[in-house]
């Protein structure tokens, strides 16, 4: 029993994690239970990585990746090109549906006006989605003019999504040259309806659709590599509507004035005192209203976009928006002169609601990505953020966002832009990732 004790001790220290110590009815034997082990992840991670790696349709899907670089690059100057604003994907989804299509897969543009390339996988019970969206924030008519600068790609939308949309494409080009078969069906999806007041309706189309089948969802979201969003930031979009009579700025002065009433209430908002932790913020985003420097407005408007890692804070700030403008609409009333003419009316309405969720530590797809970053020699950092991953996460459904390598800058301006230097290792992360967690067949595809 000496010895036996000591070897509880030397297995317990090689462990060095908490365990959980259960004696048989005799005594005699020990069962040791792991609670948590730190190191454990890491071996499975690196088994993971070489026997991923050993395949050589794997090594063959990863060198068309290393060696097609140059043509990644032209398709994603492509496909910026073509305008994709908000409610308006459709001709950039006939070219996605296109560029799917010759990579082998059997595409469609379903009724959300997604474009879905299916790669049938062995098993047709499981289904893994690989996706990034088609459209970006900047409105119709706004020029698209691609340009290459040293060694930088400049365009609006270049990086968010240009970056995710050129990647869908090679990831698919990859698999096809390889003829590799996954056992899970992956989807490669080009969704509509990320960006602004699109609420994520793309994806939540997707996953009432496949719902059942749906195992896990790879999201690829502008540039970067270091990075995976496995934890969703629940967010509410807010439009305030202030009305009232309007008329002449010099002879009706003294009416009340639906802008002042705006300014007065947003005033009050922006004062609205956030905490560090739980992270919130919010932002107004637009305001509008009028017709002439010389009317006084019958209608204004603003839009605001709040943001919390918690659910409270989200209600709290809401709550405190409509306190404001109740307030301001009040103060601009006592304030007019002239009551008689007529009085301001508000309204708040919901724009949409991004709902919150997180990836489990003992998730596959966490776990697929640890072993893609192991067979890489890298470590992807984990973040909150608000993408399409927040729709599966909120239903339990194995899901987060990459970038798909390479760097970018100033997202969401005119002056966006695009440095694909070193792309390749975010490509291979997001394959790796995605064969990880859809695993491969022994038969080839055709």
């Amino acid at each position: 029993m000496k010895r036996a004790g000591l070897c509880v001790i030397l297995l317990l220290t090689a462990m060095r994690s908490p365990v959980k110590l259960t004696p048989t009815r005799s005594g005699s034997l020990i069962t040791l239970t792991p609670l948590h082990s730190p190191s454990l992840p890491r071996v499975s991670a690196a088994a993971a990585a070489v026997q991923l790696t050993a395949n050589s349709q794997v090594r063959q899907a990863l060198d068309w990746l290393q060696d097609n670089l140059n043509w990644i690059n032209d398709e994603q100057a492509r496909i910026t090109a073509i305008p994709a604003p908000p409610f308006r994907e459709q001709e950039r989804a006939t070219a996605l549906k296109i560029a799917l299509s010759s990579a082998g897969l059997r595409a469609q543009i379903d009724s959300a006006g997604n474009v879905i390339g299916e790669l049938r996988g062995s098993a047709d019970n499981a289904v893994v989605v690989l996706s990034a969206h088609l459209d970006t924030v900047f409105p119709a008519g706004t020029e698209i003019r691609v340009r290459r600068e040293n060694n930088r790609i400049y365009a609006p939308g270049i990086s968010d999504n240009g970056t995710g949309l050129a990647a869908l494409v090679a990831v698919a080009r990859a698999l096809q040259a390889a003829r590799l078969k996954p056992e899970k069906t992956i989807l490669f999806v080009a969704n509509v309806g990320e960006e602004g007041e699109g609420n994520l309706r793309g994806m939540r189309a997707l996953v009432n659709d496949y719902r059942e089948r749906l195992k896990a969802v790879l999201v690829l979201d502008g540039a970067g590599t270091d990075h995976a969003s496995t934890m969703a930031l629940a967010s509410r979009r807010i439009e305030v509507v202030v009305t009232g009579p309007g008329g002449h700025s010099w002879s009706d002065f003294g009416i009340p004035n639906p802008i002042n009433a705006l300014v007065r209430g947003a005033v009050r908002f922006i004062n609205t005192r956030v905490p560090a932790s739980p992270r919130t913020s919010f932002n107004i985003g637009e305001i509008a209203g009028g017709t002439s420097v010389n009317s006084i407005p019958h209608e204004a408007h603003i839009k605001v976009d709040i943001r919390s890692e918690s659910e409270d804070e989200l209600v709290r700030l809401e709550s405190a928006l409509r306190e404001s403008i109740a307030a301001g609409v009040r103060d601009e009333m006592e304030a007019a002169s002239d009551r008689a003419r007529g009085n301001l009316e508000w309204k708040l309405e919901s724009l949409g609601s991004r709902p919150g969720g997180e990836l489990a530590p003992n998730s596959p797809l966490l776990a697929a990505l640890r072993a893609a970053d192991e067979a890489l020699g890298m470590h992807s950092r984990l973040e909150r953020s608000s993408t399409d991953a927040n729709v599966p996460l909120s239903l339990g459904i194995d899901a987060m966002a990459v970038g798909a390598g390479g760097t970018g800058g100033g997202a969401h301006s005119l002056q966006e832009w695009y440095d694909p230097a070193g792309r390749e290792l975010g490509l291979k992360r997001v394959l790796l990732t995605l064969l990880g967690i859809s695993g491969i067949s022994a038969e080839k595809s055709r």
